[in-house]
């Protein structure tokens, strides 16, 4: 997993009085917790923008007033109107204890089935997954070079060492779905070889006719 630094500053009133303060000031109010204490504390909101606006997910070392914390992102709240940041949660990380995640959903290689005119779905574009986070990656990678149009990937084909992936087995990642360009290309080969057929066997009724003639 990628890694990442954030400088904060504890915070002195708690409320939303003082959250709206925060925010006017270019910060953003946030809570750490998941350790023995929670801790309330503030940060730049260019900071975290990047963190948040970001298709990576990061492993977090949050200096508080020159405490450091590891953590990961654990909940962010949006304004319903400008999508702005308004509050963050931090889980802290302890050793030894399994955390869960959203990881990015990624794939690699051009599927057989694009090449014949089909196209790639993807379904998802993360995965909850859960376990220690020395053993967590920075994305699932999809191999999709195989799929043929028709074909799909599902949770059960996925095997990440050290990793649950928290969906069904039978939940659908990938899948390589016909295109009506495929179709049409399919319908005139189709339409090719019934022609074909059917000048072959007038070929050959004409041959037949032609030899009983002869025999008269």
């Amino acid at each position: 997993m990628k890694t990442a630094s954030l400088s904060g500053s504890l915070r002195e009133n708690v409320g939303k009085k003082g959250s709206s303060a925060i925010r006017k000031s270019g910060s953003i109010p946030g809570v750490l917790y998941g350790g023995t204490d929670q801790t309330h504390f503030t940060v730049e909101e260019n900071s975290i923008n990047k963190l948040v606006f970001s298709p990576d997910v990061f492993y977090i070392e949050l200096d508080i007033d020159g405490k450091k914390v590891h953590c990961i992102l654990q909940d962010i709240q949006f304004h319903p109107v400008t999508d702005r940041i308004v509050h963050i949660d931090l889980l802290e990380v302890i050793p030894g204890k399994e955390v869960r995640v959203n990881l990015p959903l990624r794939s690699q290689g051009k599927a057989v089935g694009v090449m014949n005119g089909g196209r790639i779905a993807t379904l998802f574009r993360r995965v909850p997954v859960k376990g220690l986070i020395e053993k967590i990656p920075e994305a699932i990678i999809v191999d999709i070079s195989p799929l043929t149009i028709g074909t799909t990937v599902r949770v059960r084909d996925l095997n990440i060492d050290g990793c649950t992936i928290l969906l069904n087995e039978s939940v659908l990642l990938f899948a390589c779905k016909r295109t009506r360009l495929a179709v049409a290309q399919s319908d005139l080969e189709g339409g090719e070889a019934e022609d074909a057929t059917e000048g072959a066997e007038g070929a050959e009724e004409a041959s037949e006719e032609g030899a009983e003639g002869g025999d008269a």
